[in-house]
């Protein structure tokens, strides 16, 4: 299926025009980048890179969407001829998928013609921004959690497309598992989930739902106790699964106090394995009032899949360099007070000091000589065209986990606060 009609109609009248100048094919660099982090956030997380390449691998113009275009007089026909011929051949770099950045960072630098490259500004920010959103609120609530398993549950409140990109973004974040099958089948994150309220009030009594639960997964479940009375809930379930019982999963009321009494009550009744999950719509702030509750694991839905708050992460596509007439490069950006861009083609770098994120220093100009304390940020994702495929599927998905992890580790204690405050580091421009 084509992705060449998830864009702007300006994509395309610029195009038209600029192939009526004869610029189409001046070569440009764009970049994609935040002015400011969102509100409160201390750091931003990279995600939806993977997703970004696959749609852009198919971003072809073919005959039904070519007679969409002719039949309500987006273009020309010139223009229609050079659509039809579409394949990015250009060269895109950024930050590897799941890396953190600041504001200013160049997450994503797309290198090519003006046609070929502005064509996927609208595509490309659609995903970032949103994929990036909820990484960036699941790895607050990675944090809260403090080393306790976390489940992203929040198909439902997203559509079922952004629900699928919901769970891969959380899983990259450091989320260990999600409902969404379909995100278990495309990026090979963990899935998980046994019952809902449903299941329950399906049967005559809430002691035979779970010896029907028990009777298909053994006694090792997860048995849901606040459909009616929890007390007895839980007495039920170690009647009917035994000592033995997984884990009991509480949706409702006053966590703090009822996961204490919980937890005393299992004890008591000798199941003192026997986890318990929690869910009812938390977020990073209510995951963190639970650390010294005996809580196992959390499911996480709602505040996940809409960014907690920011459901976009305020991202840009702009123009930063032009070759000149000459062949030369030029820097080019936007003067207007509120909306100024840093032109020129940048070389970012995390400046570190004794292994701690200190900056994040982006060189304009030439290529820097790094220093031993500065790592490189950018990474080769698409090469004259051809898609690097170490960052696609579930392989993929895989090692931006792993970046996460590297680049969270690195940086200082008070990027980890969800009180409001500035950046963890600061971002400076040095110019070579």
């Amino acid at each position: 299926m084509t992705s060449a009609l998830l864009t702007d109609r300006y994509e395309l009248t610029m195009i038209d025009a600029a192939i009526g100048s004869d610029l189409h094919e001046r070569e440009c660099v764009f970049e994609v980048f935040a002015r400011r982090l969102p509100d409160g956030r201390r750091y931003g997380v990279v995600a939806g890179t993977g997703r970004l390449l696959e749609l852009i691998r198919d971003f072809r113009f073919g005959d039904t969407e070519l007679a969409w275009l002719r039949e309500n007089d987006v273009v020309n026909a010139v223009t229609l001829d050079w659509l039809a011929n579409y394949r990015f051949a250009g060269t895109i770099t950024g930050y590897a998928e799941g890396e953190v950045y600041f504001p200013g960072s160049p997450l994503l630098v797309v290198q090519g013609g003006f046609a070929e490259t502005v064509l996927l500004e609208t595509l490309a920010l659609s995903v970032l921004n949103y994929d990036s959103a909820v990484a960036a609120a699941a790895s607050r609530v990675v944090s809260a959690a403090d080393g306790r398993p976390l489940a992203e549950m929040g198909s439902r409140r997203a559509s079922e497309r952004a629900a699928v990109a919901a769970a891969r973004a959380a899983y990259i974040a450091g989320f260990g598992a999600t409902s969404n099958l379909e995100a278990g089948r495309a990026w090979g994150v963990p899935t998980m989930g046994t019952s809902a309220h449903a299941f329950t009030l399906l049967h005559d009594s809430e002691e035979a739902a779970y010896e029907a639960q028990v009777k298909a997964f053994g006694p090792g479940t997860t048995l849901l106790v606040d459909t009616y009375d929890v007390t007895e809930a839980v007495d039920l379930a170690v009647k009917v699964a035994g000592t033995d019982l997984g884990a009991i999963r509480i949706d409702s009321g006053d966590l703090p106090q009822q996961v204490t009494e919980v937890r005393a009550q299992l004890d008591s009744l000798g199941a003192r394995n026997t986890k318990i999950t929690v869910s009812s719509d938390l977020d990073e702030y209510t995951v963190a009032a639970l650390r010294a509750a005996p809580v196992d694991a959390f499911g996480v839905g709602t505040s996940v899949a809409t960014g907690s708050g920011h459901p976009t992460a305020g991202l840009v596509y702009k123009l930063v360099a032009r070759r000149d007439d000459l062949g030369e490069w030029i820097s080019v950006a936007k003067r207007s007070a509120e909306k100024a861009t840093v032109g020129g083609r940048k070389t970012p770098v995390r400046t570190l000091n004794s292994a701690v994120a200190e900056a994040e220093t982006i060189y304009i100009g030439g290529a820097p000589k790094l220093t031993a304390d500065e790592r490189p940020l950018s990474v080769l994702l698409v090469d004259q065209g051809v898609d690097k495929e170490q960052y696609l599927g579930a392989e993929g998905t895989q090692l931006a986990r792993e970046q996460h992890a590297r680049a969270v580790a690195e940086l200082p204690a008070e990027a980890q606060r969800l009180s409001k405050g500035e950046a963890a580091i600061p971002t400076r421009y040095v110019s070579i």
